[in-house]
Formats: structure tokens, sequence, C-alpha cells
């Protein structure tokens, strides 16, 4: 199929990887617990796009230079690992409103809290070289339709990754809804979720090339 095999497997494959615990995973469920389930759709749609760009870099070649260069791979990570780190203190340090819910949240803020989603995504080198290591493995070595399959794949993925991460501020938004309407809570929320970031940007770091 337009030069792609084993296309079930490949499914497959993605749907456990999504279910596997990640940084977008737990960035996606800190959002929705801390802010609710519009904040949460909008990191999955952020997440979603900068999944789609690594798409593209991997379809066009891009995420081989990421691969073979040791300094810019470092310098992606250090560059993401920061950006996580400074989201977690920022968060730690924002004072939460009486009533935090999703639907007060206002266009301006959830704009940001898109593009957040997708520079956190596109700012993980390990993204790059997963789309890199794993795509191929379903595409046919003398397939005659170019970059056609990578995107097609990379699609696929992104329409999976999509609907887990749905899943995913669903559940977290509606268990912790009463929470949230707590001022105290939500404050302290706002920085258990803070320290999760920080995790991940340390985390992160620790990626070796």
């Amino acid at each position: 199929m337009l030069g792609i095999t084993s296309y079930g497997m490949y499914l497959l494959a993605s749907i456990l990887m999504h279910a596997t615990p990640g940084v977008d995973t737990m960035y996606i469920m800190g959002r929705s617990v801390a802010q609710g389930r519009k904040a949460g759709v909008y990191s999955v749609l952020g997440i979603s796009t900068g999944v789609f760009v690594h798409t593209l870099l991997a379809a066009f070649g891009l995420a081989v230079i990421l691969q073979q260069s040791v300094v810019l791979f470092t310098a992606v990570k250090i560059a993401g690992a920061a950006y996580l780190v400074y989201l977690g203190i920022k968060m730690m340090r924002q004072p939460a409103p009486p009533a935090l819910e999703s639907e007060e949240l206002a266009p301006t803020k959830l704009k940001k809290i898109y593009w957040q989603g997708v520079t956190t995504n596109v700012m993980n080198p390990k993204v790059a070289l997963f789309f890199l290591s794993f795509l191929p493995q379903f595409i046919q070595t003398d397939q005659p339709y170019g970059p056609l399959p990578f995107l097609l794949l990379g699609l696929s993925f992104v329409v999976t990754s999509t609907m887990w991460g749905l899943g995913v501020v669903y559940v977290a938004a509606l268990a912790t809804k009463r929470v949230r309407q707590n001022a105290k809570m939500a404050l302290l929320i706002n920085r258990l979720t803070g320290i999760v970031f920080v995790g991940l940007g340390v985390k992160l770091l620790q990626t070796k090339a």
C-alpha cells in the first residue's frame, strides 16, 4: 500500500507506544490536572502539531542531520530541557484563581498553551530519532513513492496519538474537577505540576546522543 508494509502491525505498535507513559503523556496529564479539560485539549493539539513537524523532518531526511551531529543533538536537547524547566518554574510560581476551570481560560491563554505544547515536542530530539528509526521498519526499501510513505505513517501516528491524548485529558480533568475548585488545592496542583515539568526537563537533559 503506497510503499507501506505491515500497516496493521504499525498501528498496533503505535497504540502500545502511546500507552507507555512518556514526556508527552505526562505533560498532557499535568496540564489537564492543573488547568482543566480545555487546557489539556489544546496541549494535545500542540503536541500533535509537533509530531507532524517531526514527520516532515523524517520524511525529507532532516532528522538524519540530528542523528549524525552530536553538537546539534546536544543543543536541541539542552534547549528542550531548559524550556520544560522554565515552564515548571513558571507553574510553581503561578497563583491559582478561586475556581480554576478550563472554561474560564482566555483565548490568548489557550493559544499560549497550544504553542507551548508544540515547542515541548519539537525541542525533544528523542522524538526525531524515534521517527527516524521506527518509521523505516514499515516502509518498503524499493518503493517508488519518495517521502509519501513517511508522511502517511506519520499522519497515522498523529491521529492515534491525538486520540490517546484526548482520552488522557478526559480522564485526568474529570477525576480532578472538584479538586481544582478548591483554591488551596488548585495552588498545590500547580506547584506539583511544575515539579513534574522540571523533572521531565532533567530527564530529557540526561538523554545521551
